[in-house]
């Protein structure tokens, strides 16, 4: 299976990426500060139209606020820059509508860690408790009658679904044109549909307890990187008027880059530091992931390594656990490899963009962006 993964392989390192990783032209900082404060008065208003079914709508709003709160807007970023890729000066009458275009996929991507981690048990979310446990805990210390787990679980579900309708209802009315609107809605619905059902594909999975790295990266493809990085920038452009080429160049950039992306996200998930993810150590072996790193590491460990690994997947494991199945996959040359694959798929979606008929600055800036995607720590 290991051979698999190597067609996406050559022989140098991520050279450019981590030469122009040091370079800026573009503060994101800002631009997070404003998509934080499009989502707080959207929220704001949602509230005040929720006003009358009481406190209990205000517990779901005051929670839909910690699930759109923080994180690297690295969906809204993308999109920002699709839509500057193909018209790089953004009219003053325009900006507010863009603003609230990238800010609706910060609502798709809150739906969908709300949902993920309900369905992977996930006990905390950026250092916090997961939705699901908050509500849990919070039917626990009130003495509510019936099942808290179950209480949780409902209330998670309906608040992701909540979200995700409304990143629809946000990008839908966010003031672009109609054939603007109706370019980014067809392109949404898409995201929409592809993260679901990689969704579904990746609990089916996780049911049947194995995966080889082909159908790791097909789950891989569609729960995280198309709707991560590939879908965003679609949008962008196509709120921008993108033509079918200039789509598909976007898409020889973003597809690529968000396979990266969430390789490195499954490497943080079991060589990440706790502090800095906000998760514990080794959450993704707790969880029993059958990622392309765990698919590669069963495929090339020896024997008796694989199968103690492939038991201790979705297991209870304390921290000398953790460390026992990390060397595992360490000795396995898993790892190395991941780390590999990440590098030349980040390479590739660079030089895909070099010859992209896009703007000039966009290009330096999602450059940036790639490597702030593909080589960070949280």
């Amino acid at each position: 299976m290991r051979n698999s993964l190597r067609t996406v392989a050559v022989t140098s390192p991520i050279r450019p990426l981590a030469r122009l990783a040091a370079v800026t032209t573009w503060d994101p900082a800002p631009f997070r500060d404003q998509v934080q404060q499009v989502l707080d008065v959207f929220l704001d208003e949602r509230e005040a139209e929720l006003a009358p079914l009481g406190p209990d709508a205000g517990r779901l709003i005051a929670e839909a606020r910690t699930a759109v709160h923080g994180g690297k807007r690295f969906r809204a970023a993308f999109c920002h820059w699709g839509y500057r890729a193909i018209r790089p000066d953004v009219a003053d009458s325009t900006a507010a509508a863009l603003a609230q275009a990238c800010a609706s996929l910060e609502l798709l991507h809150a739906s969908a860690l709300v949902h993920d981690d309900y369905m992977d048990a996930s006990d905390t979310r950026r250092g916090r408790p997961a939705t699901h446990r908050a509500f849990e805990a919070e039917h626990r210390a009130a003495g509510w009658r019936g099942d808290p787990v179950q209480f949780g679980a409902a209330a998670a579900i309906l608040l992701g679904d909540l979200l995700l309708g409304w990143a629809g209802d946000m990008l839908r009315r966010s003031g672009f044109g109609a054939d603007e609107t109706a370019s980014g809605l067809g392109l949404f619905e898409l995201c929409r549909t592809e993260v679901i059902a990689g969704q579904f594909l990746d609990v089916s999975v996780q049911a049947r307890g194995r995966a080889d790295v082909d159908t790791a990266m097909t789950v891989l493809r569609y729960k995280s990187a198309k709707y991560s990085i590939e879908r965003p920038i679609h949008i962008g452009a196509g709120l921008a008027g993108a033509t079918a080429q200039q789509n598909e160049q976007l898409t020889r950039f973003g597809l690529p880059l968000g396979e990266a992306f969430q390789l490195r996200d499954d490497l943080l998930g079991v060589f990440g530091d706790p502090a800095e993810t906000g998760k514990p150590a080794g959450d993704d072996l707790v969880e029993g992931k059958r990622t392309v790193l765990v698919a590669l590491a069963l495929d090339a460990a020896p024997r008796a390594a694989a199968e103690r690994l492939d038991r201790a997947l979705g297991t209870p494991l304390q921290p000398a656990e953790v460390d026992e199945l990390r060397g595992i996959i360490d000795d396995s040359g898993a790892r190395a490899q991941v780390e590999e694959v990440i590098g030349h798929l980040a390479d590739r979606a660079v030089e895909s963009l070099r010859a992209a008929d896009v703007d000039e600055h966009a290009r330096e800036v999602l450059t940036e962006l790639a490597a702030a995607a593909t080589q960070r720590t949280v």
